[in-house]
């Protein structure tokens, strides 16, 4: 079965320099293996960057045993949905790309919050249908 995003429509790649997704293939999907949810297609922010440091998640530092470059302002990233949730809720933003993130996401943030946050948000969600 084809990946789904948020919107209801074909996920599209969220990066590919780096390479991004839980599969390394450049797309937030997700499988029973991804206990930790990389459904997320965030751009990454300085503020962002920090507070995952802060939190334990040290995204910036490359760890090349692991073919991780290390992140910077404005890399794609497909992010783990719970640390989205914790930095958004903490109100540290970073912005999302609606197309590249996964319908599990909704799992753990709505659709509104997403859209609030987003850089391809469409002119009006409430067109976009019920969403599985």
């Amino acid at each position: 079965m084809e990946a789904r995003n948020v919107l209801g429509e074909p996920l599209v790649p969220c990066g590919t320099d780096p390479v991004t997704g839980f599969f390394r293939d450049g797309y937030c999907a997700t499988s029973p293996e991804d206990v930790g949810s990389h459904t997320i297609c965030a751009l990454m922010t300085a503020e962002f960057l920090e507070f995952q440091r802060q939190t334990g998640n040290n995204l910036v530092d490359p760890m090349p045993q692991y073919g991780f470059p290390g992140l910077h302002p404005g890399d794609p990233w497909c992010v783990v949905a719970p640390r989205w949730v914790h930095a958004y809720r903490a109100g540290v933003i970073a912005p999302v790309v609606l197309a590249a993130t996964h319908e599990a996401a909704l799992q753990y943030v709505t659709l509104e919050e997403l859209a609030g946050v987003a850089a391809d948000v469409p002119d009006d969600i409430s067109s976009i249908g019920d969403l599985p």
